[in-house]
């Protein structure tokens, strides 16, 4: 009885949520403009207010909500981290009604209601590694494009090598996203650490870190970085073999990434061809059978984060 309740109230709260996101989603688009929009991405209140509103939640919660604000950024979603964070929280009470629901046990409700809650997280994940990896291909040839401009401008200002680099459109995308990205950041009172940060988040791999690490020097000291520049480019042209090692690395993690649910859909699509009520009664009605998909799908999660922290390792 009590489980019953519990999953009732999950529902109607998970319910209750989706209309209420869905009427203030749709009285913003006919209040705000388009062109407001934009105007509000290109100034910092956004980013003050949201600072002010996690500071006084502790370190913890503030770090997180900036996690997933950079998250965000780098996928020039326009969604803010108070609203994903809603939206995962919607997605675990789900979980939560449809593993009582379905399993009638606290272990399948805790168990599924953590795997919902947590698959937006780790569909925005997917998304950057596979925006990382079709950038990293490009990072060689768009270094090298920002050296030559930037030993073409006098004084050596890295905003002005930027707005170079975009203006002659040489640079591919993804690659150009996150340049694009910097120095709207940097021409926009944005605090240089936090453009940086997203940045060198964006890229993803240690050859983006080192290059944020010479934007820092140069910005903050005004040094000139050309010899390090031309260095980075030196070891990066050394290292193109290995980096293409590791390239195929990431594809074979991907492929194993999608392996196990291939092979769970399989073997009940055999199951079903082969004895279709048997089976949906074992996978629909059947205490055991339902512990047995929940295990498969609790497999196929742990295979998807293995995978997902494989790929950010080798980035």
């Amino acid at each position: 009885m009590k489980m019953d309740m519990l999953v009732q109230a999950a529902l109607l709260l998970a319910l209750f949520s989706l209309l209420f996101i869905s009427s203030c989603q749709l009285l913003t688009g006919l209040i705000k403009t388009a062109d407001r929009r934009l105007r509000l991405r290109l100034t910092q209140r956004r980013w003050h207010g949201e600072g002010d509103r996690t500071r006084h939640l502790g370190w913890s919660l503030s770090w997180i909500m900036r996690h997933l604000a950079d998250l965000l950024e780098a996928l020039n979603m326009t969604m803010s981290a108070s609203a994903f964070a809603i939206v995962s929280g919607i997605a675990w009470l789900i979980g939560v009604g449809i593993g009582g629901l379905w399993f009638q046990s606290v272990n399948g409700l805790l168990m599924l209601s953590t795997m919902t809650a947590a698959l937006p997280y780790l569909w925005l994940r997917m998304r950057l590694i596979s925006r990382q990896m079709r950038a990293r291909m490009d990072f060689l040839p768009a270094v090298e494009i920002f050296y030559q401009a930037y030993m073409m401008v006098e004084p050596r200002n890295i905003r002005q090598v930027l707005a170079l680099c975009l203006e002659e459109r040489r640079l591919r995308s993804p690659v150009r996203a996150s340049f694009e990205r910097l120095f709207r950041h940097l021409s926009t009172n944005r605090p240089m650490e936090e453009a940086l940060r997203i940045f060198s988040f964006s890229l993803g791999h240690v050859w983006g870190q080192y290059l944020t690490n010479l934007l820092r020097v140069g910005l903050t000291e005004g040094a000139d970085i050309s010899a390090s520049l031309q260095e980075l480019i030196r070891d990066m042209r050394q290292a193109q073999r290995e980096d293409l090692r590791e390239r195929n690395r990431l594809l074979e993690i991907r492929i194993a990434n999608f392996s196990p649910p291939l092979f769970f859909l399989l073997f009940v699509l055999v199951n079903l061809r082969l004895n279709r009520e048997q089976a949906l009664y074992y996978y629909l009605i059947d205490a055991a059978g339902r512990h047995m998909v929940l295990n498969g799908l609790l497999l196929m999660f742990a295979s998807f984060v293995m995978g997902i922290w494989l790929s950010m390792r080798r980035m």
